[in-house]
């Protein structure tokens, strides 16, 4: 879906838009005066958690109104998001706009990053998973996690409502489903031959498969 169509919720069209009339996210970083999508400004996470604000336009969130999340299938699996929650309007437009979430083929540009630039925290699976799962928890599930390079948010049990999408529309059951079955294998290389952990994988697979699409 053309992102033209698409009107800009009041509040993504309060931020600062770049050169090609694009919204940029508020955790975006700015350097030499243009916004550099894939790096963060500095101390975003930890801005955003501590001051309960949304994560894509900046604004703080209502009391009691619901997080979402937009993560991979992997995530829906091991319920973990190395990106704090946005409000659901924000989203939702996302999910319909970004280049990245909204093209399957498009590669991460990771030549001339800044120097100083780091991978997230947690296990980066470094690929486009075809289809992005907008979770929606309760506004007091999540918790945080502290990793050994940063933190992570667990996602909450379970969801007040999912949505899947893939190329700017709403998934099929069959996109959903091959793409945690090829993500599945990464998950597993990382439990290392542990039995518990390969039962622990198998059972939230098994409980991920309640929130795919019907159809």
């Amino acid at each position: 879906m053309s992102a033209t169509l698409i009107a800009e919720p009041p509040r993504i069209a309060r931020l600062k838009h770049d050169r090609h009339g694009r919204p940029v996210p508020w955790f975006v970083a700015w350097i030499d005066g243009e916004p550099d999508f894939r790096v963060l400004r500095p101390g975003a996470t930890g801005i955003a958690w501590t001051a309960r604000i949304c994560w894509l336009c900046g604004l703080i969130f209502q009391r009691q109104e619901p997080r979402a999340y937009l993560v991979g299938p992997m995530c829906v699996v091991n319920r973990i998001s190395a990106e704090p929650p946005s409000h659901t309007e924000c989203a939702s437009y996302a999910v319909q706009v970004c280049p990245f979430l909204t093209t399957p083929n498009m590669v991460r540009r990771d030549r001339h990053l800044p120097e100083g630039t780091v991978d997230p925290p947690g296990k980066m699976i470094r690929r486009n998973p075809g289809v992005i799962a907008l979770w929606v928890a309760h506004y007091n599930r999540t918790t945080i996690r502290r990793d050994s390079d940063g933190s992570l948010f667990d996602i909450g049990g379970a969801p007040l409502w999912v949505e899947w999408w893939s190329k700017g529309r709403p998934a099929t059951r069959a996109e959903v489903a091959a793409s945690v079955e090829s993500g599945l294998p990464l998950l597993a290389e990382e439990c290392q031959g542990d039995e518990a952990a390969l039962f622990a994988l198998d059972t939230a697979h098994a409980e991920a498969l309640r929130y795919f699409p019907k159809s």
